[in-house]
């Protein structure tokens, strides 16, 4: 009985699963059997290789195999498998030295003329791949670029599987066998992220978004049409700092899983996304019929959530939001398997006064029958709204508001907010967090950085009259502290309080 063996990886949400692919070649009627929870594209694998080894003049064994995908407790999906089960027959038949491919990793697909094709989130696979030990991985032309974002992973990049037999017989005579790149596609535009400049007036929420953008805050706006929600929301991206290493290795790949990775090196910007009010509930949180994938919620990871028009959301999607807003992340659970996505984003909802949108002032021009303007912004929740820090009344620009000229540019505004963040994660790090909106209430509720009764008197009288609820009065704190950080002092005092407090009620004092 001839056995050939090698590496390879799937991907499973956004986290990669080093396997082992067997093949034992033995007596019997000609017949493939996959074991290991193979999906259908795993399992619909033999045609594939059948025709891409006849093609590649290599010999399709007539008798039975066995391939196993260790570990077999695990689900395997997608047609990444294909390589390396081909080279695991052609190690079992002795076409390869069984002992060379055991050593390296194959990834990718397998056209039926023996070509290789790219495939999807080939960044997590790498890095799973380098934390299971493997330092060699022979990928898809196509993927080449991407792979190699990950250092300590000698990569090599195939376009065929003739390709791929060269490059181990090569190996095989102590030789190395140098495949050639694919030339370098033309570099990404740069994200554009606009600038805060670019809104007309609109002071108060400009600098309402620079404290969102300082503490992590989640913020909703309400205003007429026109007045600059949208706007606000999409400069946004560009007051925040850098993605960290961290941060941009993960954003890459959900980038990657979704097949959106367009340049050569790892995201900078944090991600904005801005779904449509039509969006169904696995596009938003992930999920859907087949393997998991990632929803907006990952996507926007490290980044902004736009809701735009929040009411006109189906309300089960946007109650699908209060969980992964607690947790900053999300758990998708099948029969087989459960996987979890990252989903730590901010999130801005913006929405407008009532159904015409003219509900504003004395309400003159709104003609809306008072029905439909209660129920129209009762379709946010109240838990949806209590787990957002920021509410904005954002009113129609005016002709003075035009003459004014324009406010702060971004960088300006960015600077400050980078300062603040460092000062935070000074502060949080013998936690383990890093910006105010993590900070659990329980700890800004106790000693050391728990505030006098005399500070938080404002906050205590809210929460005695129902006004407020317990998570509202611990996410006041956390303002607080974000408005105190902007000061640039150690301690909220009751003036940031109150502020804080007026800032999650609307700017309607308590």
């Amino acid at each position: 009985m001839n056995f050939g063996k090698t590496k390879a990886v799937v991907v499973t949400g956004i986290d990669g699963l080093v396997v082992d692919v067997e093949v034992s070649v033995g007596q019997g009627l000609p017949k493939v059997v996959i074991s290991g929870l193979p999906d259908t594209a795993v399992s619909q694998a033999p045609n594939r290789l059948r025709s891409a080894m006849t093609q590649s003049e290599l010999t399709f064994p007539d008798t039975r195999l066995t391939i196993n995908l260790a570990p077999a407790s695990e689900q395997k999906s997608g047609a990444g498998l294909d390589l390396a089960m081909a080279v695991a027959i052609l190690a079992a038949t002795r076409s390869l030295d069984p002992a060379d491919v055991a050593r390296v990793g194959h990834i990718g697909e397998l056209g039926m003329d023996g070509s290789v094709r790219e495939v999807r989130g080939v960044l997590p696979a790498c890095v799973a791949a380098l934390a299971g030990n493997v330092r060699e991985l022979l990928v898809p032309a196509a993927n080449a670029a991407e792979a190699s974002l990950v250092s300590g992973i000698r990569v090599h990049p195939v376009r065929s599987l003739s390709d791929v037999v060269a490059f181990h017989r090569v190996r095989a005579q102590g030789k190395t066998l140098d495949l050639p790149w694919p030339e370098p596609g033309e570099e990404a535009e740069p994200e554009e992220t606009g600038d805060l400049r670019d809104v007309v007036g609109q002071y108060e929420a400009r600098a309402a978004i620079e404290v969102a953008a300082a503490g992590g805050h989640n913020v909703s706006m309400i205003g007429p049409p026109g007045a600059g929600k949208t706007l606000l929301a999409s400069r946004l991206p560009s007051i925040l700092p850098p993605l960290s290493r961290e941060e941009a290795l993960v954003v890459t790949s959900v980038q990657s899983v979704l097949g959106k990775v367009d340049g050569q090196a790892l995201k900078e910007r944090a991600p904005f996304v801005a779904p449509h009010h039509s969006i169904t509930m696995p596009a938003l949180v992930g999920g859907g019929t087949g393997r998991p994938r990632p929803g907006a919620i990952t996507e926007a990871h490290a980044g902004v959530l736009f809701l735009d028009e929040a009411p006109e959301f189906k309300r089960p999607v946007l109650d699908a939001l209060r969980q992964p807003l607690e947790r900053g992340f999300v758990t998708i659970t099948r029969a087989q398997q459960s996987v979890r996505f990252p989903s730590r984003f901010q999130l801005v909802v913006a929405s407008n006064p009532c159904p015409c949108g003219r509900y504003t002032g004395s309400g003159a021009g709104c003609s809306c029958a008072t029905r439909a303007r209660r129920e129209y912004l009762k379709r946010l929740s109240g838990p949806l709204l209590d787990r957002i820090d920021v509410h904005l009344q954002v009113p129609a620009v005016t002709r003075a508001d035009l003459a004014s000229g324009p406010g702060e540019s971004s960088e300006e505004v960015a600077a400050r907010v980078r300062e603040v963040r460092e000062r935070s994660a000074r502060r949080w790090a013998p936690l383990g967090l890093a910006l105010n909106a993590e900070v659990p209430g329980s700890i800004l509720r106790s000693s050391p950085w728990s505030l006098t009764p005399a500070d938080t008197a404002t906050l205590d009288a809210a929460l005695d009259t129902g006004n407020l609820t317990l998570r509202g009065y611990d996410r006041t704190l956390r303002l607080a502290w974000t408005l105190c950080d902007l000061r640039g002092a150690d301690k909220p005092t009751k003036d940031d309080v109150y502020a804080a407090l007026t800032l999650r009620e609307g700017q309607q004092a308590a």
